[in-house]
C-alpha cells in the first residue's frame, strides 16, 4: 500500500465532507468528526497495526520520527499541497501508533462569518491588554483567535507575532507584518520563544495556548508593558478562568499575580459550538469585559461573584452563556435539549427562557 497516497485520500475525504477531525487508530475504520459526531468511513478497511504505523510514519519527517520515537507523541502541522492544512497529534495507544488530525480551513473567516457577536471586534481595536478565548477542546478557540488576529491584520499597521505549537492558520500579511513561530520548527521550545518574544518589537501577540505559569506570566507582562495579547485556555467560564490562572502559581506568588491580572485583563470570551437544527454548528458565547467591578472582584479573590456582574451588565456588552443559549433557542437556531446539554446551569437556563 502507498501509505502517503492513502493518507492524502483520507484527508481529501475529510475536507470534502467538511469534517473537523480525522482519527486513525488500530481496530477501527478511519473515522471523521462531522458537526461534533464521530462517523466511521464504512468503505474503508479496519486499520491494522501495520497500516496504522504506515499512515502515521507517512506524516512525519525524519526529524519528527526521531522525536516521536523518543517522546511517544508529537504535535505538528501538515500541509496537503495547497488544498488543506491539518494540526496533527501522533501518539501511541496500547503499544500501537495512532493519530488525530484537525482540519484547518485555508480561509480565515471573519467574526461575522463565524456568527460571533459583533461587539467582540472591540477587543481588536485595543492598543494593549490581555484577551482570553476559552472553552473545551474542539469548540473553536483557535478559529476565533485567528479571526481577531486577521481583523487587526486588515485594519491596523502593527507587528503581530504568534507563538504556536503547531502553527494552525496561515495569515496573509495585509496592513500588518506577521511573524508566525512554530515550536519545533522555528524555535526549540515554547518557553524559549516566549522568553525572547518581547525583544522582537511586537505590537500584538498571539500565544497559542497558556499551558503553565511561565506562559501566563509572559502574557501578563507583555500586556502590562504596552502590548495587546490574545491567548487561549481550556476552561469553562470566565470565573473559572480567573481562578485557574491564579491557582496555577505557588501561594507566595498569588498576590502579585492577582494584582497583575486585575490590571491587565480586558476581556474573556468563553465559547461552545452547539449543533444547529438542520445541521452545522453555531457558537454560543459568554462575554466578560473587565470593568471596575470585575477588576475589584479579581483583586479580592471573589471570582464566584463574577457571574452576577456579567448577568447584570448586559448594557455594557456582557453576556452569560445561558443568555446566549436562550437567545439561540428562542430564535429556533438550536434545540432546548442541546442548550441544556451545553449549559453550566440548566435550571437557570429554563427560568431565563420563561422570561425572554
Amino acid at each position: 500500500m502507498d501509505y502517503l497516497q492513502k493518507l492524502h485520500e483520507l484527508m481529501m475525504t475529510a475536507v470534502k465532507q467538511n469534517a473537523s477531525d480525522l482519527h486513525i487508530g488500530v481496530g477501527k475504520k478511519p473515522t471523521l468528526r462531522i458537526d461534533g459526531l464521530l462517523i466511521p468511513l464504512e468503505k474503508e478497511p479496519i486499520i491494522t497495526p501495520d497500516i496504522a504505523e504506515g499512515l502515521v510514519k507517512a506524516l512525519l519527517t525524519e526529524e519528527q520520527r526521531a522525536r516521536f520515537i523518543e517522546n511517544k507523541e508529537i504535535d505538528f502541522s501538515y500541509a496537503l499541497e495547497d488544498k488543506a492544512r491539518f494540526r496533527v497529534n501522533a501518539y501511541h495507544q496500547r503499544g500501537y501508533m495512532a493519530a488525530a488530525l484537525r482540519a484547518i480551513p485555508s480561509q480565515i473567516r471573519t467574526v461575522a462569518e463565524l456568527g460571533l457577536p459583533p461587539m467582540l471586534l472591540d477587543f481588536t481595536k485595543l492598543s494593549q491588554g490581555f484577551v482570553l478565548i476559552v472553552g473545551p477542546a474542539g469548540h473553536g478557540k483557535s478559529t476565533t483567535s485567528a479571526a481577531f488576529v486577521d481583523e487587526i491584520n486588515h485594519k491596523r499597521n502593527e507587528h503581530i507575532i504568534t507563538v504556536e505549537d503547531p502553527v494552525e492558520y496561515l495569515f496573509v500579511q495585509d496592513r500588518s507584518i506577521i511573524s508566525q513561530r512554530e515550536v519545533g520548527a522555528d524555535t526549540a521550545t515554547f518557553h524559549r520563544a516566549l522568553r525572547s518574544v518581547l525583544r522582537q518589537d511586537p505590537d500584538v501577540l498571539f500565544i497559542g495556548e497558556m499551558r503553565d505559569p511561565q506562559s501566563i506570566s509572559t502574557a501578563m507582562t507583555a500586556a502590562e508593558t504596552g502590548h495587546l495579547v490574545f491567548s487561549t485556555l481550556h476552561t469553562n467560564s470566565a470565573a473559572q478562568t480567573i481562578d485557574r490562572i491564579i491557582d496555577s502559581f505557588p501561594a507566595d506568588q498569588q498576590g502579585q499575580v492577582t494584582s497583575q491580572l486585575a490590571a491587565t485583563l480586558v476581556g474573556i470570551v468563553s465559547q461552545r459550538l452547539i449543533p444547529k437544527i438542520g445541521g452545522g454548528r453555531v457558537p454560543a458565547c459568554e462575554i466578560m469585559i473587565a470593568n471596575s467591578a470585575v477588576r475589584n472582584l479579581i483583586r479580592e479573590r471573589k471570582g464566584y461573584q463574577i457571574d452576577l456582574v456579567i448577568e447584570t451588565s448586559l448594557q455594557e456588552g456582557m453576556v452569560t452563556l445561558n443568555r446566549s443559549l436562550a437567545t439561540l433557542v428562542k430564535q429556533k437556531v438550536i434545540s432546548l435539549e442541546n442548550a441544556e446539554l451545553y449549559s453550566l446551569n440548566p435550571s437557570e437556563l429554563r427560568i431565563l427562557l420563561d422570561r425572554i
